[in-house]
């Protein structure tokens, strides 16, 4: 069983700078709150097969989960699917990109699958996510706005 959300938001920056922002995952704790740190491997430009390192925190909880880069199609499109195993995942995410006059939109998206308990709990995260993707969204428009 998977679930997906998504947020839509514009940013007043260009597509070039967005989709390098966006695509250094490193960048993650700066506009997601649940990130407490994240590493990237190995180090240089991020690339498919780039592999992000993080730990989160989820419902009070502390876990570290994987995230490899499959496609990067500079400057519109990042592709990633989560390599660790946890009780609930993100089989597929991205950002989609598209300029727009005066900057560029941008599209999130998380596909999310339930493993073992994860499946019990995954209509709750999902709905978390949802209820959190227009703030999340904020979050990434004034985050990428600030790294001028």
């Amino acid at each position: 069983m998977s679930t997906q959300f998504e947020v839509v938001v514009d940013v007043d920056r260009p597509i070039d700078d967005v989709f390098a922002y966006l695509a250094d995952g490193r960048n993650d704790p700066e506009f997601s709150p649940r990130v407490l740190s994240m590493e990237k491997s190995p180090d240089g430009d991020t690339h498919v097969g780039t592999v992000f390192h993080s730990t989160v925190k989820d419902a009070g909880m502390r876990s570290q989960r994987d995230f490899e880069i499959h496609e990067l199609t500079a400057p519109t499109r990042v592709r990633w699917h989560e390599v660790s195993h946890n009780s609930i995942t993100a089989e597929e995410g991205g950002y989609d990109l598209e300029p727009t006059p005066g900057g560029t939109r941008v599209r999130l998206f998380n596909v999310l699958e339930g493993h073992g308990v994860g499946k019990m709990l995954l209509p709750l995260a999902a709905g978390a996510a949802r209820r959190d993707a227009p703030a999340f969204g904020r979050r990434i428009k004034e985050a990428v706005e600030a790294s001028a």
